[in-house]
């Protein structure tokens, strides 16, 4: 009962404070910082927020590989505007106790919300700012990927990484978990000593005696960047502020993919101002990570799959560096607000690749996401979730994290800067993200400072750019811009001659980008005949490529066209990458062939126990199955 007044009286205090801020607003000038105060509630935190807002955490973690479980406690400071109960999130904890200073307080764990989890209510004092929760995390953690040293590259040792974005940080942490509350933090973890600890905070360079590593983030961050990984990792240094970790067998290879990475840097620096996080290191996990990269505060991490060998992947690290500005600097106050992430992340990566490789390139890859973008209007059929500024409350966020945000967000911010022009949209985001540092925003509140700080300048900018259309209605607007590619327009040509002429100019396509062959795998998809992927596999060794993006789309012309020379390539894939990107996608084509459907399930259940609980729930409902864990 105590929980459900909370939040009726939580209700009516934002009401208030909304109302006022509203006021306010008309008199603040300009450059007047969004609080906490004045963003929307995230349906997705328990969080009794803003009578409560946590502001920093200590960690003193141990990290058991034989139980597979962190246990520990969480000193929580937080400011108190009165209240006398914080509320936190958690997911499949165990609480064994909770303190203010040296004595136990009450506290209840209520009954778990799907996606959610539970709501850990403590009493406290009006006056009382922090608690100590002792606990430990279960088995099936959500956020936590425990691999056994045959999953690993070295065989020797066994590994964990966590992922807590979107809400999975209270699966191992009992936090306020939302987007839109900052804090910072400090982290002593134990763990073997034979092994290295990092975190998203200052790390060490090697390993120590003991196994006992400190971090700090002094920077405030949400908590779906609370970050954690433990291997056998060695480090090698790039520059004076950048380096690669991964294991002795990777090390190497991820130096020499990633020797660009100061470059990259550097324009980013050039084109949105200082690099607020000192260091920028990437550190190269199992291939069962789900995503193609994870842009934790000072430590991206990254997946193996962008090893290509010869520098074509490492847009995904420019990816992940852009977050430093959009995403870890700015942050979208809700998920219903993801767009505000990953649309700038998209917009930026395009432009740091522009400058460091050429405008070909990002052409090319800008044509490449609206393909991905019209399949994934397509596949969402056009309806509620096709919005930019989406409607989450009772899902899980997860869902919100498709093209839409990524693509149909890039293009509504290249509109912007062709209908203004780039110096001028370039000035506004050296602002934008200098305005609102450290603050977590929401769409409504970028709008407003949009308006105000650029186009009024441009008085027929609006109605050019329609920006309702863009954010509040479904699907793509008419007015999205065209972006033409010289070097695809030879592909295209390339893949009708050969559909029609079963020739392949070989001198030029071995010379080709792998968005060269992206372009023209996915412009023969449907003519292709078996005869045809015959020749290409003879000529190019497709089924054999060492990058992962070109295998990817060369399996799903397999599956589609019943290509069984491939199948055994395909299988194997499946079972050694995790990278939801790639392995949803084709499950989702082998559940559609007739043909493939049971193996599909045959080949998920070898594979499942090494894929993380974010593709985990994403596959099982493509192949509509189910496991007891």
């Amino acid at each position: 009962m105590k929980i459900i007044l909370n939040y009726l009286l939580q209700g009516i205090v934002i009401f208030l404070i909304t109302q006022c801020a509203k006021q306010e607003n008309i008199q603040k000038e300009e450059e007047q910082v969004i609080d906490i105060k004045d963003t929307p509630r995230d349906p997705h935190t328990f969080a009794n927020t803003p009578q409560t807002i946590m502001e920093h955490i200590e960690l003193d973690l141990n990290v058991d590989f034989k139980k597979q479980q962190i246990s520990g406690t969480a000193k929580i400071n937080f400011k108190n505007n009165g209240s006398d109960v914080i509320i936190l999130d958690t997911k499949n904890l165990t609480i064994e106790s909770v303190k203010i200073g040296d004595r136990e307080t009450p506290y209840t764990l209520h009954e778990e919300i799907p996606h959610m989890g539970s709501a850990l209510e403590v009493s406290i004092d009006t006056f009382t700012t922090s608690i100590s929760i002792k606990y430990s995390t279960q088995a099936g953690a959500e956020a936590l990927q425990w691999l056994s040293p045959s999953q690993t590259s070295g065989k020797r040792l066994p590994f964990l990484f966590t992922q807590s974005q979107a809400i999975l940080a209270r699966t191992w942490v009992p936090c306020q978990d939302s987007p839109g509350i900052r804090f910072t933090y400090k982290a002593s973890v134990q763990v073997p000593k034979n092994m290295l600890a990092l975190m998203s905070a200052s790390n060490p360079t090697e390993k120590n005696d003991d196994g006992i590593y400190h971090f700090e983030m002094n920077q405030p961050v949400p908590a779906y960047l609370l970050a954690l990984v433990v291997g056998d990792l060695t480090f090698q240094e790039i520059s004076d502020r950048t380096g690669v970790y991964a294991e002795a067998q990777v090390v190497n290879k991820a130096k020499s993919e990633l020797e660009d990475m100061e470059a990259m840097l550097k324009a980013a620096e050039n084109l949105y101002g200082p690099y607020q996080w000192e260091r920028y290191d990437v550190v190269f996990l199992p291939p069962s990570f789900p995503f193609g990269g994870m842009e934790n505060p000072r430590l991206t991490f990254a997946t193996p799959t962008i090893l290509a060998g010869d520098k074509s992947l490492v847009s995904l690290v420019a990816h992940e560096l852009a977050h430093s500005w959009s995403g870890n600097l700015v942050t979208n106050a809700t998920w219903n607000d993801f767009w505000l992430n990953e649309g700038f992340t998209v917009y930026f990566e395009y432009r740091i690749m522009e400058e460091v490789y050429g405008k070909d390139v990002s052409e090319m890859l800008s044509l490449i996401s609206y393909s991905d973008l019209n399949k994934e209007l397509e596949a969402l059929d056009y309806g509620e979730d096709t919005k930019l500024k989406l409607n989450l409350a009772g899902r899980n966020p997860d869902e919100g994290v498709t093209s839409i945000a990524y693509e149909k967000g890039y293009y509504f911010l290249k509109l912007i800067e062709q209908t203004v022009g780039k110096e001028n949209f370039d000035d506004f985001l050296v602002k934008y993200f200098n305005h609102f540092a450290y603050k977590s925003i929401d769409t409504e509140s970028f709008l407003t400072y949009l308006e105000k700080n650029l186009l009024d300048s441009f008085p027929e900018a609006k109605a050019t750019i329609q920006i309702d259309k863009w954010v509040y209605n479904t699907g793509l607007p008419e007015n999205c811009p065209i972006i033409a590619s010289t070097r695809f327009a030879n592909v295209k040509s390339a893949a009708d001659t050969f559909i029609s002429e079963n020739v392949l100019n070989g001198s030029a396509a071995r010379e080709w980008l792998y968005q060269e062959w992206v372009y023209f795998l996915r412009n023969v998809s449907d003519s292709i005949t078996y005869r045809q992927m015959a020749l290409l596999d003879k000529d190019f060794r497709l089924s054999n490529s060492g990058n992962s993006e070109i295998l990817f789309e060369w399996l799903m012309l397999a599956v589609k066209h019943d290509y069984t020379p491939a199948y055994s390539r395909l299988e194997r894939f499946l079972k050694t990458v995790g990278r939801r990107k790639f392995i949803a996608p084709l499950y989702q084509a082998m559940a559609d062939n007739p043909k493939l459907s049971k193996r599909a399930k045959t080949i998920y259940t070898s594979a499942r126990p090494s894929y993380h609980f974010v593709a985990v729930n994403s596959i099982d409902k493509i192949l509509n199955v189910s496991y007891s864990e």
